[in-house]
């Protein structure tokens, strides 16, 4: 599929259903891409600490729902397709949201995060619902007990549990906004839970239509990135915080004395977070006194969200979308054709000069830093990318970890291109043997390696690790310079 819009690039839920992005911005809405999902998630604290009435009767269900579950965990035997039935889940693939790099096909809860959640109910959530030291109830502490139940989890969890809500917001902006022949009647599965019957009942919904399934909005008010406000990571490094919130002294006592007995003479900051991990296992009640740490400050949770949405709009919505219209409109970016090495060489070579020679360096830059993270650097390449004559996926993963992306058109003609920052502390390893493995392992036919540096001091950095691998002159081997010191002006590039 090649564009067919001569100035823009369709990308974004606004596009592809020809309404203005103003439109969705004014509901309150994420614009989301249906190229490929956006690493935005929902955090139910949000929800609990909202001042929207709407929102804390969502978080009133999640409690509901998790409370029910916790009545029936005392039958420890339970038959494993009510486990199935109960606590497993799909992910949300409609929402367009989460960690996939390349369209929006995630794992879901599998039985792993059941089995979790099944055996921590009457431990950890002993009290659900009737908290003494918390102000309310919130799921998110099964992660901090629960090592590897993680952001992802909670979200596709709370995502389930509120998707009425979703498809009741989705249906009544396209009932607005959306001409209803871009609209079709899904039968959707699980959308509220019947505790009479014990059971989740389905119901019909007119929804926005893409490609052979529906596309849901979300409030950009319910969303954050990185992760939940209550998390495993934040608990640990804030331990020390913690036991000063407790006001049974001998408790205090208690815990500070566990946690020092833990610790060698001369204690690194590894053995200080060991020590930390097994003191808030011997004293599961810290988590409590954790959370209602973060409860006092949840303020700060909605501001913080709110910048972090802000910011990912600015580059994900706002400046990859004009990346791909300046390849769109300065080059033959969209239009190229031949066989798959040549193209992605050539697409990259576009790219290079787009971000070196047009201005192209500032859209690689948020509140005037640059990019930190690769993914982002993906998903910059997923999106530009889109649309073109290839098959551009992410590459599977074959026990080696997966490439970042394979460029095909049939089995026979295969590119795989991994895109890189400089400032990545393993390049010179994956430089080394990591593309060459991939394309062995995917029968490509070569191995194009991006790298994208944004100071002198990295080029020289790569500079010194090329010459060390004999690199320097090879062609599937780019660098592109992202700099903003070295560009020309704004009236002098145009």
């Amino acid at each position: 599929m090649i564009f067919n819009i001569a100035d823009n690039v369709n990308l974004f839920f606004s596009d592809f259903f020809d309404v203005p992005a103003a439109k969705v911005k004014e509901y309150g809405a994420l614009n989301v891409s249906l190229i490929s999902d956006l690493p935005l998630f929902i955090d139910p604290f949000l929800l609990f600490n909202s001042r929207k009435e709407a929102y804390r009767d969502l978080h009133d269900r999640i409690v509901r729902y998790v409370s029910f579950l916790r009545t029936k965990s005392v039958d420890h035997a339970l038959e494993p397709n009510l486990i199935r039935a109960w606590y497993t889940f799909p992910e949300v693939r409609q929402t367009w949201l989460g960690f996939t790099k390349t369209g929006n096909e995630g794992r879901g809860l599998g039985i792993k995060f059941a089995g979790a959640l099944h055996r921590n109910l009457s431990k950890v959530f002993g009290d659900f619902g009737k908290e003494k030291i918390t102000k309310g109830s919130h799921l998110e502490k099964l992660c901090l007990i629960e090592e590897g139940v993680g952001r992802d989890n909670i979200s596709d969890f709370v995502t389930n549990l509120i998707k009425e809500y979703l498809l009741d917001y989705t249906r009544d902006f396209a009932s607005r906004h959306i001409d209803s022949s871009r609209c079709r009647e899904f039968a959707v599965n699980n959308v509220s839970f019947n505790y009479e019957t014990e059971s989740w009942e389905s119901r019909i919904y007119s929804l926005p239509h893409f490609k052979g399934d529906f596309v849901l909005l979300t409030p950009k008010d319910m969303l954050t990135k990185d992760d939940t406000w209550i998390n495993r990571a934040d608990f640990i490094q804030e331990f020390s915080a913690i036991p000063d919130s407790i006001s049974d002294g001998q408790l205090r006592a208690l815990i500070d004395n566990f946690f020092k007995s833990r610790l060698p003479k001369i204690p690194t900051a590894k053995d200080v977070q060991q020590a930390a991990i097994e003191t808030i296992i011997h004293f599961p009640e810290l988590a409590d006194y954790y959370i209602r740490l973060k409860e006092d400050t949840g303020s700060d949770a909605v501001s913080s969200s709110a910048e972090k949405v802000r910011t990912s709009e600015q580059l994900y919505v706002t400046q990859f979308s004009q990346l791909a219209s300046l390849l769109h409109n300065s080059t033959s970016f969209y239009q190229l054709l031949g066989e798959t090495c040549k193209e992605a060489r050539e697409r990259v070579l576009f790219l290079k000069d787009v971000i070196e020679n047009k201005g192209g360096h500032k859209l690689f830059y948020v509140n005037g830093h640059p990019l930190e993270r690769e993914e982002d650097l993906h998903i910059a390449y997923r999106l530009t990318w889109y649309g073109t004559p290839s098959d551009v996926s992410r590459e599977v993963n074959d026990g080696r970890g997966p490439a970042d992306f394979k460029v095909s058109r049939g089995a026979k003609d295969k590119a795989i291109v991994e895109f890189k920052l400089a400032s990545n502390s393993h390049l010179k390893k994956n430089l080394k043997n990591q593309a060459e493995i991939y394309q062995k392992a995917s029968d490509a036919q070569c191995s194009i390696k991006v790298i994208v540096f944004f100071f002198k001091e990295q080029l020289d950095r790569v500079t010194s690790i090329l010459t060390e691998l004999g690199l320097n002159d090879d062609q599937n081997v780019v660098l592109i310079d992202a700099r903003a010191d070295n560009k020309p002006s704004a009236s002098k590039a145009s």
